[in-house]
């Protein structure tokens, strides 16, 4: 049992913070996307 407790504790951080940076790269290609439509 605590094998499985260390190995998520060592993989949910780096799933949590892969989480984060995709959604700020969302949200920059939304940016993006808007301007480029404005271009239009």
């Amino acid at each position: 049992m605590e094998q499985w407790l260390n190995m998520i504790s060592d993989i949910s951080f780096p799933i949590l913070v892969s989480f984060y940076l995709l959604h700020r790269v969302e949200v920059k290609l939304d940016a993006i996307h808007a301007a480029l439509v404005s271009l239009k």
